[in-house]
């Protein structure tokens, strides 16, 4: 039996607001989280931020822990994240497969750098914010496990070098910690590290790199 309009639109409306709510909720997470750090949040202030009762956080966030599983996972699941996995899969050519994931790389860290600092701050401290580090870790291992293996298939790795020790390779100078180094501790600007990061990839991993355009 078709239920009245009325009561139709009375649900739709309730489901509009909690998504409008539980985006609410997200965000202020994630800027409070930023400011502040996991630790120093607390669920007050983010309720407080989202006009919402402390209670409405956790039964529609879970809480900091819930909030922040789902502010990760949001970014291993976004809309780019197949286009990118499908354009390393498309590249035909070693040199531009390099700068593409590279440039990848940067575009993602600056978009997630601000809150994945506060996850690596948190995770030695916190068993499960290094759970939740380690989803983002394994979406970052599977585009470059990938890459690896395209690399592969094109015959260009170089002599010794595998998918498995080119992927470590590619982990080693494209993970967070690597860009927190660069950035935080060597004072690099972004574009330094981009252009650095594709002369030294292409040097560790192809047998014969091209020269850099």
């Amino acid at each position: 039996m078709a239920q009245p309009r009325g009561n139709a639109a009375r649900m739709g409306r309730r489901a509009e607001y909690a998504q409008i709510t539980r985006q609410a909720i997200l965000d202020v997470a994630r800027d409070l989280f930023v400011q502040k750090g996991y630790f120093a949040t607390k669920v007050e202030e983010i309720a407080r931020g989202a006009r919402v009762a402390p209670a409405t956080v956790y039964a529609v966030g879970g809480g900091k822990h819930g909030l922040l599983r789902t502010l990760i996972e949001s970014g291993t699941t976004a809309s780019d994240i197949p286009r990118i996995l499908a354009r390393i899969e498309s590249i035909e050519e070693p040199q531009e497969l390099v700068h593409f994931i590279v440039h990848a790389t940067r575009v993602k860290f600056e978009e997630w750098s601000g809150l994945m600092r506060q996850v690596a701050a948190a995770a030695p401290q916190e068993p499960s914010v290094r759970e939740i580090q380690q989803i983002a870790h394994a979406s970052m291992r599977r585009g470059l496990s990938l890459t690896a293996r395209r690399l592969a298939e094109m015959d260009a790795l170089r002599e010794g070098v595998d998918v498995s020790r080119a992927t470590d390779l590619l982990w080693l100078h494209l993970c967070n910690s690597a860009y927190f180094i660069r950035t935080d501790d060597l004072g690099w600007s972004l574009e330094e590290s981009e252009t650095w990061l594709r002369e030294a990839l292409s040097a560790a991993l192809l047998d014969r790199p091209q020269q850099r355009d």
